[in-house]
């Protein structure tokens, strides 16, 4: 059976626009094309379409999702099951999350009163979404030496990285609409670099830069860092740019 893209878009809840998108930068080119031009989803491009809502779902940038479903490794029965593994880890971490927030309105209620760690119950740093682009981008060594620095510090360990991580995000973002290039910003941003080398891994000055540069050009970082302040990912973008800039002159 073959489908309009309108009824695929009725069908899955995806605007017209987005599947034309993906039609364009080759993710989901429809089997069939009319003489007219008109698109025609198959049962195989609505199973391919499935799979990109999942990794979505999971994450995945679209470039991503394109080297993976074009790999000739690529089983999807096995993705399936991995899938599956990742979403149900997703849930439970999600659901642990929604109790700290209904305790925290209860505790600014004044109903009860949280201790410290419960305030960051649910919180896991080490399971990064952003993890596969930092893979695509630096390798998968850097990641495993960060990921191996967290497990070892353990839970309480993790949740004070946490807690150092937004502090840090707090300050600079107070900061974004200084100058990036002031004494003051450098010297903030200097900190963000030390914490990063921390995690188990040293920074280069473009690899620094280059961390930046996807603040921006991933709408997922974007979307997460402007939550301390408009143009907070921007700002440190450009901010560690200049850093990086003046560790190699």
């Amino acid at each position: 059976m073959l489908r309009k893209v309108s009824e695929v878009a009725e069908l899955t809840g995806i605007s017209i626009r987005t599947l034309h998108h993906y039609d364009r930068i080759g993710l989901l080119s429809p089997e069939h094309v009319t003489g007219a031009g008109y698109r025609q989803y198959s049962e195989r491009d609505l199973e391919t379409l499935q799979q990109i809502l999942f990794f979505r779902e999971l994450g995945f940038p679209l470039k991503r999702i394109g080297e993976i479903l074009k790999s000739p490794d690529f089983e999807r029965e096995e993705a399936l099951v991995l899938q599956r593994e990742a979403l149900l880890e997703k849930r439970v971490r999600l659901d642990r999350m929604i109790q700290t927030l209904e305790k925290t309105i209860q505790d600014a209620k004044g109903e009860i009163e949280m201790t410290d760690q419960e305030k960051f119950d649910g919180f896991d740093f080490t399971k990064n979404p952003y993890e596969e682009e930092a893979r695509k981008r630096w390798g998968d060594e850097a990641v495993d030496r960060s990921n191996q620095t967290l497990a070892n510090m353990g839970p309480e360990g993790q949740k004070q990285i946490g807690a150092q991580m937004e502090a840090l995000f707090r300050k600079l973002a107070a900061m974004r609409l200084q100058d990036p290039a002031s004494d003051e910003v450098q010297q903030a941003i200097g900190e963000w670099h030390a914490f990063l080398n921390s995690m188990g891994h040293t920074y280069s000055p473009e690899a620094f830069k280059g961390l930046g540069q996807l603040y921006i050009e991933d709408e997922r970082f974007t979307k997460n860092m402007d939550k301390f302040g408009d143009g907070f990912a921007r700002f440190m973008a450009e901010a560690m740019e200049i850093r990086a800039d003046r560790m190699q002159s």
